[in-house]
This record gives C-alpha cells, sequence and structure tokens, in this order.
C-alpha cells in the first residue's frame, strides 16, 4: 500500500531567518527536559489567559472543586492548544510533524478503527467477567439512556485521546527517545503522563496513578505495533474514555460490594483497582500477539 505522509519541511524557513537558525543551534543543546519543561510552561502560559475568562464565566470560586460542567471547557479549552504548541516545537527543532507519530495515510484510519474497537472490548470483557463473578450488576432500566449519550462521548473520547496521544505518545516521548533508550523514554513520558492528571483532581487520581502509569506503558507499546503511528494507541484511548463513560454516564453498572474496592477500582474508577489493570493486561497481551499481523496488514 502505498503510504502518503504529511510532513512539514522548514529548511526554506531557517534558510532566510538567521535569527531561527541561530535559535535552532542553541535549542540542540538543551538537556530534554527543560526542553521538555519549558513547553509544558508555554502550553500553560498560554492558556492561563482563556482559563482565567472560561472561570469568571463558569462562576468559579477559587479554591472550590471543579464540577464536571466545569471541568470540560477549560480541558477543551486547554487541549485545543496542543497542536500549535506542538508544531510550535516541530518548527523550532526543524523536526517534521510525522516524527510525533502524526502521520496522514489510510492506515492510521485503520488503526484508529481498530484501536476504538479493541479500547471498547477490552473494557467490555472485563466488565463482563465483574458481572460473571457478581462483583457488580447490571442496571438494564437505564439501557434507553445509552444511545443519545454515544455520539457527544465519541466526540469527546475522541479528541480527548487524539491530543494526548499527540502530546505524551508523540511529542513527550520521540523527544525523552532522542537521548535516552526506549525503555528509560517509555517509563519516563509514562510517568509524565500519569502525574500531570493530578492538576485536574488530586483526590481520585492518587489511587490511579500506577494504573495511569501502566495505562501509557500499553499506549507506547500500541505506537510502536502501528509502525511509529499514534493511531492505533488513538483508538485504544479514545474507546478507553468511550465506554467508560458511557457506563457512568448512563450509570448502568452498580457495585455489590462483595470484594474490596481495591479490586474493582476505588472511587469507583477501575484504574485504581486490580480490574483496569487486568484490562491493560489483556490489551496488552492482544498487541503482543498480534503485533506481526498488525505491522504486515497495514
Amino acid at each position: 500500500m502505498q503510504e502518503v505522509y504529511c510532513v512539514f519541511s522548514l529548511d526554506s524557513i531557517f534558510s532566510f531567518t538567521p535569527s531561527a537558525s541561530f535559535l535552532l543551534s542553541s535549542l540542540k543543546d538543551v538537556p530534554i527536559f527543560f526542553f521538555l519543561m519549558a513547553f509544558f510552561i508555554i502550553w500553560i502560559g498560554c492558556w492561563l489567559p482563556v482559563a482565567v475568562l472560561t472561570t469568571f464565566v463558569l462562576n468559579w470560586q477559587p479554591f472550590q472543586p471543579l464540577q464536571p460542567e466545569q471541568k470540560l471547557p477549560l480541558l477543551v479549552s486547554l487541549y485545543l492548544l496542543a497542536p500549535f504548541i506542538v508544531w510550535g516545537a516541530a518548527w523550532l527543532t526543524n523536526r517534521p510533524f510525522s516524527d510525533y507519530g502524526f502521520i496522514g495515510n489510510i492506515s492510521t484510519l485503520y488503526s484508529l478503527v481498530l484501536g476504538l474497537a479493541l479500547g471498547v472490548l477490552s473494557i467490555v470483557l472485563v466488565f463482563s467477567g465483574q458481572l460473571w463473578l457478581r462483583w457488580c450488576s447490571f442496571e438494564s432500566l437505564n439501557i434507553k439512556l445509552i444511545p443519545p449519550a454515544l455520539p457527544p462521548i465519541l466526540l469527546v473520547a475522541l479528541f480527548v485521546g487524539g491530543v494526548e496521544e499527540l502530546v505524551f505518545r508523540g511529542f513527550v516521548f520521540t523527544e525523552i527517545n532522542k537521548d535516552y533508550s526506549v525503555w528509560v523514554a517509555a517509563l519516563i513520558s509514562s510517568l509524565i503522563f500519569a502525574l500531570l492528571h493530578l492538576v485536574w483532581e488530586q483526590r481520585e487520581t492518587r489511587p490511579q496513578l500506577p494504573g495511569l502509569w501502566f495505562m501509557g506503558m500499553v499506549l507506547v507499546l500500541a505506537r510502536f505495533v502501528d509502525r511509529g503511528s499514534i493511531g492505533l494507541a488513538w483508538g485504544l484511548h479514545a474507546g478507553w474514555i468511550w465506554a467508560i463513560a458511557t457506563l457512568d454516564t448512563a450509570q448502568l453498572i452498580h457495585y455489590t460490594d462483595h470484594v474490596s474496592e481495591w479490586v474493582t477500582g476505588k472511587n469507583k474508577k477501575p484504574l485504581a483497582g486490580v480490574a483496569g489493570i487486568v484490562c491493560l493486561l489483556l490489551t496488552g497481551g492482544v498487541l503482543w500477539v498480534f503485533s506481526r499481523y498488525w505491522q504486515t496488514s497495514f
């Protein structure tokens, strides 16, 4: 299959911009963690004026926990800036955008759909097992709430999953991998991914940190399976968000408390329990077993 890559050539820009060329040469000597720190500081700095205005409109009181209807507009405004900040980093380092896994070809679409299906299926299997073990019960009366919720939740899942994969499995992982081994880059980028989730909520996020880190590792594996593209990781990430958010929105699952919440997930968050880790292990196993097939087919 002939592949067409979306690559931004910057040679012509730097050829007639001496100051940009000087900045480029200077950036090559900057330690990678200072570069990453600057990336996140610039990202947050660009977002802060928008965030202040948004919180004012939403009537949010300082030091009060954010409600879901307040968090979503803030999250969307922050994530809308991310591709532009990543593009700016690529421009400064004279790196093609495709190096971060954003490859514009039909295979990426196939991988996205495949990842989406695998993500949803893994959640269905894990909750089916819990239902069979009677660790939770299914609220069948709430099934009618699913159809209207599916499209908007899918759009949000694709948006959030795509931005987070571009930033963490794309930009952060690739930049760390320039100076360190693949394993070190995977470990550190996944740790950064997990810790930054504390920005939005600390109490419920802390028990999820090991699960979030492991999730990052599985998504790095998905990028390798997909030959450097973030398409498969994007689909997986979006699929997990879509399935979990749908279950929560429609209130389809009721936990029976027959086992500890550390098994099913503390605070009803699967990543904060054994069930979420099992889901990630199953997904990682599938990726590992079928990696050769996917690499030759897509």
